[in-house]
């Protein structure tokens, strides 16, 4: 508790500091070598790089130009020593630190996301950032989602973990991951090995849901398979007025697909979304579109639900470019899991969480219909014999995740610490 109190200040320091600066998936750069940086300092033995992520297992890459622009901007302003920074380019993001206790005991794992979003920030005066100097300063990005406070829990319990190690047993890992929003990241790191032998695997999100400041859920049941494709379909150009039937309308094609799309039967077997979030095509108003493209993604209450959509979407995108005549291309560029906490580790956190100054209410489960990558993590160390789980910590949100004026209570970051500690009391504690 007193390590709480004492460290509170530091953490709402951290999370504005990361609030101001967002950075998006694999571009986390500056945020990267911030928590490198601080694990360093606290003795833990620090991962960045291919060390982390398997390169082939990235999903969704940003554009090469988009990169290399973000990486000039970031090296101009000195912010990242030049061996950090050629360890991470080319959205090598992402930090996983380690340290071990000199007493033998359980492995444990916790997992932070770092990513912001593509959004604005709002600018109204009663917007808490915005009255308190901390909005965005990085044009069109936001930590619209909580991220930032994340990382504020990670390094706050990482400076605890140090601290404490002689009174703790065991291995302990944390991992800072990139490009979570659209399911892009976890699974690079899952296919590099660091969940293999994860004994008790946390992780969690402030709010999602109604919950107050002070209720914490040990698990979150409801996450949704989930598939994100990009596509292109490529016409021919011609005039419009003169030779219309010269060109080939990709557009058409397009806006064929979106119908049909929406019209895929739903599931009578569980939850089944699809979406198509963004459609972009043609050149100017008198030209047959030559090109176009769509954002989509899948959801299902089981992979089998997800795969029946994702498998009606490409035959209907592949329908679409064979009626217009259009050529197709097609990405997966992100991917989540169905996953489930693990029962025992949820009853043996229930019956031993307490309520404190920090923590008024312990719930067991708690239902979300989102989608996270996490569940490639939790899924691999279940499968390897492990426990997983993901919290949900109450924080009275005013405005939804990835909305302008998203913000949360401040006073949620003690309170997932204290969770994230006594789960630490309860397994990795020297008796």
């Amino acid at each position: 508790m007193q390590f709480i109190k004492s460290i509170e200040q530091q953490m709402i320091q951290w999370r504005r500091q990361f609030h101001k600066n967002p950075e998006l998936g694999f571009m986390e750069y500056r945020t990267t070598a911030y928590i490198y940086r601080h694990l360093k300092k606290l003795q833990f033995k620090t991962f960045i790089g291919q060390e982390v992520m398997s390169d082939s297992a990235r999903y969704g890459l940003p554009a090469k130009a988009t990169l290399r622009h973000y990486e000039k901007t970031v090296l101009k302003q000195g912010e990242i020593e030049s061996a950090i920074f050629c360890e991470i380019k080319d959205g090598f993001t992402g930090v996983i630190g380690q340290i071990k206790s000199k007493h033998s005991g359980p492995h444990s794992a916790f997992r932070f996301d770092i990513d912001a979003l593509p959004i604005t920030e709002t600018t109204e005066k009663s917007h808490h950032p915005y009255k308190n100097n901390y909005t965005s300063t990085n044009k069109g990005v936001m930590h619209a989602c909580g991220h930032d406070g994340h990382i504020a829990i990670g390094l706050a319990l990482a400076t605890y973990i140090s601290k404490r190690i002689n009174q703790l047993t065991g291995t302990f890992t944390l991992i800072f991951q990139p490009a979570e929003e659209g399911g892009r990241g976890a699974h690079a790191i899952v296919e590099n090995g660091w969940l293999d032998g994860v004994d008790y695997f946390y992780s969690g999100h402030i709010g999602l849901n109604d919950l107050d400041v002070g209720t914490v859920a040990l698990a979150a049941n409801g996450f949704l398979a989930s598939t994100k494709i990009d596509v292109l379909f490529k016409g021919e150009a011609s005039h419009a007025g003169i030779s219309p039937e010269k060109g080939k309308n990709s557009l058409l094609a397009a806006a064929n697909a979106v119908m049909n799309l929406y019209a895929i039967s739903r599931h009578s077997e569980g939850i089944s979304r699809i979406n198509v979030g963004k459609m972009i095509g043609g050149t100017g108003r008198n030209v047959i579109a030559p090109s176009s493209k769509l954002e989509i993604e899948t959801r299902g209450e089981t992979e089998r639900i997800n795969r029946y959509l994702t498998e009606r979407a490409l035959a209907i995108l592949e329908g679409s470019a064979k009626m217009y005549d259009v050529s197709l291309k097609k990405e997966v560029v992100g991917q989540t899991n169905v996953v489930n906490c693990h029962p025992e580790l949820i009853e043996k956190l229930f019956n031993h969480i307490q309520t404190d100054d920090y923590i008024k209410n312990v719930l067991k489960i708690t239902d979300v219909s989102g989608s996270e990558d996490v569940s490639f993590m939790m899924n691999r160390v279940h499968n390897h014999g492990g426990k997983a789980t993901y919290m949900i910590f109450g924080a009275n949100i005013k405005h939804g995740h990835h909305h302008p004026s998203f913000d949360f209570n401040e006073r949620v970051l003690t309170i997932a610490l204290d969770v994230y500690i006594q789960a630490l009391g309860i397994f990795n504690k020297r008796r």
